[in-house]
């Protein structure tokens, strides 16, 4: 009996979890961000984003995911537990019974703990990548969000704008019928056009509802608290030169994901490598034989012949999941490349355009309006020209928002590329 209890103590001091392997630390335990509270009020790009890094629930999964890998680690460095093993022979007669305690402990060959340990820290760093990818697409949508509003808050203004426009030009036209200058029919217009425009507030109204849900639901508020959006939408950056970009993409998260899933692919091909030597367990033990009156020591070996599991499926597997990471890794080079240059062209084409708007096209449409409207007033041209002149200075106008909400996505589709914190 006092050789079965040694034996279950030596097998507790086995089992007994090692202080530093007993409770996984995690990475991200002191990287819980402030939570804000959306203000109701005006919302600046600054406060927009601490809502969004702070709340948002992709980047909360992520965050958690990337923590839950460091339990990969953890269990990846763990040793296999001993095996203890009671047999009893002749269990009717006390008296020529024999007791056999055997405690058994694997050893494991090969370096498969190591390659195991090594696989699972790579495994972690391709989530920690993948959770700053995370948090850069959110910014970089949060950002595309926020000045979608600020666009959607300029047309709602210059919708309103056309229809004061649209209702004087009416005033002018029912003035100068009543005068007898013109026809019923000029009025007729005017009232027409005063309903297009009207219709075109309700819309812009409409689209500048979806774009306020759109960025608060990057916080995870279907219905925003903010009174409006606080920027300027009419300034726009200078974008860094083309090898700036290519240089910065070698360190973007989804790049670096990519790259670090080659090398966990390797490192996995290493532990399928490992897995050909088979593990050695060690056996010692007590028999106690009563019809003898003496214990008896059992010592063991034991080891698998690889005749013909030598793990050959898994490492063949493995080797075609390596090829398979390298070639995900060098499409996604080549395909986060050319969508950083054709963000980039768009980007020049949407500013060199919204240039050209604000110097040229607009102050001409407003000066062929004002020339129409003061031609009409003086019985020199008809009401025709003066509408014609309203829809070119409106359709200008909303070509200028256009092309200003596409610059901002483009410069958003590089911050999402590159990974821009």
């Amino acid at each position: 009996m006092r050789s079965f209890l040694m034996i279950v103590g030596v097998a507790a001091a086995f089992c007994a979890p090692a202080p530093a392997l007993a409770q996984p630390t995690s990475f991200y335990g002191t990287d819980n961000p402030t939570v804000h509270l959306e203000p109701a009020s005006s919302l600046t790009l600054d406060q927009a984003l601490e809502l969004a890094l702070s709340s948002n629930h992709s980047l909360s999964s992520a965050r958690n995911l990337a923590a839950s890998t460091d339990g990969i680690v953890t269990q990846a460095g763990v040793i296999p537990n001993p095996e203890l093993s009671v047999e009893v022979e002749d269990t009717d007669r006390k008296s020529t019974r024999t007791t056999t305690s055997t405690l058994s402990v694997p050893i494991e060959l090969g370096g498969k703990r190591a390659a195991r340990i090594a696989a699972a820290e790579l495994t972690r760093d391709v989530a920690r990548s993948d959770l700053r990818g995370t948090r850069a697409d959110v910014r970089s949508e949060t950002v595309a969000a926020f000045f979608t509003v600020l666009v959607a808050q300029e047309q709602v203004a210059l919708a309103a704008s056309t229809v004061d426009i649209a209702r004087g030009a009416l005033r002018v036209a029912a003035q100068r019928v009543a005068a007898g200058k013109v026809p019923p029919l000029e009025a007729n217009r005017a009232q027409v056009e005063l309903a297009n425009t009207e219709l075109e507030q309700s819309m812009a109204a409409n689209s500048l509802k979806i774009a306020r849900q759109r960025l608060s639901s990057f916080w995870g508020n279907p219905s925003p608290v903010f009174t409006q959006a606080k920027g300027d939408v009419n300034t726009l950056p200078i974008r860094p030169p083309l090898d700036d970009l290519a240089a910065a993409l070698a360190s973007s998260p989804r790049l670096e994901s990519a790259r670090l899933a080659v090398e966990r692919s390797r490192a996995q091909i290493q532990v399928e490598r490992s897995k050909r030597y088979p593990d050695m367990t060690l056996s010692a033990g007590v028999a106690r034989n009563n019809e003898l009156g003496r214990n008896q020591t059992i010592v063991g070996v034991s080891i698998p012949l690889p005749f013909f599991d030598r793990n050959q499926g898994n490492l063949y597997e493995a080797s075609m999941l390596a090829y398979k990471s390298r070639d995900d890794y060098q499409g996604a080079k080549v395909q986060l490349t050319t969508e950083l240059q054709q963000a980039a062209s768009e980007f020049d084409i949407s500013k060199d355009s919204a240039q050209k708007f604000k110097s040229v096209i607009l102050p001409t449409a407003n000066q062929a309006y004002d020339t129409a409207r003061k031609g009409f007033e003086a019985g020199k041209f008809g009401f025709t020209e003066v509408l014609d002149a309203q829809r070119t200075l409106f359709q200008a106008r909303v070509r200028y928002l256009s092309v200003l909400s596409s610059a901002y996505q483009a410069l958003a589709q590089i911050d999402q590329i590159l990974g821009r914190k």
